[in-house]
């Protein structure tokens, strides 16, 4: 699978059924954070894979209930970094950025993989951070939750999360999102 195949075919499922995850497939997930590009190669992303049934469970205790999906993922990886790890040039912290493409490309060669890697904010932080004992000057960005995608519609999503399990979601047109030598009143 080339690039634009890996996100053409990337969604983000919420019907899972379980999938064995290995030590190699934890790795080459963390491979291709580990050669995203950041600022000055500061590299400030850190991730916590939430892999055995014990942490794992932990976990999922912190998801919100319009998550409820979730707790059929195989593993969920726990996104967290330090603005002191990166660049800090006056408002700009580019620790997020850079850690968004690393956790991006995780989410690419997940699809690789034959796998579901989706993000989401509907998680309490404390209860994950406690759950995976991450200290509390880690920002927790993002949980991910990884999964096979099961060919039924999983019962615990709303009428409005199974409707997006077969159609992907509308995307803004082109105009809406880049322009060309000038800002554009499409940005709106």
């Amino acid at each position: 699978m080339d690039v634009k195949d890996a996100i053409d075919t990337r969604r983000a499922f919420r019907s899972f059924e379980p999938v064995e995850i290995t030590k190699q497939m934890m790795d080459e997930l963390a491979k291709a954070a580990q050669m995203t590009c950041s600022c000055f190669n500061n590299q400030p992303w850190r991730f916590v894979f939430a892999h055995g049934e014990g942490a794992l469970s932990k976990v999922k205790e912190g998801l919100s209930g319009g998550n409820a999906w979730a707790k059929a993922s195989s593993m969920i990886i726990a996104v967290i970094g330090k603005k002191e790890k990166d660049c800090n040039i006056k408002e700009r912290e580019y620790y997020l950025f850079d850690i968004g493409m690393a956790t991006f490309a995780l989410i690419l060669r997940a699809t690789e993989l034959g796998l579901v890697a989706h993000p989401i904010a509907g998680f309490d932080p404390e209860k994950v951070k406690a759950a995976l004992e991450i200290p509390a000057d880690y920002m927790l960005i993002t949980i991910v939750n990884v999964g096979k995608k099961m060919a039924a519609i999983n019962p615990l999503l709303s009428a409005k999360q199974a409707e997006g399990e077969d159609v992907r979601p509308p995307r803004r047109s082109l105009e809406e999102i880049y322009a060309v030598d000038k800002y554009s009143a499409l940005f709106e």
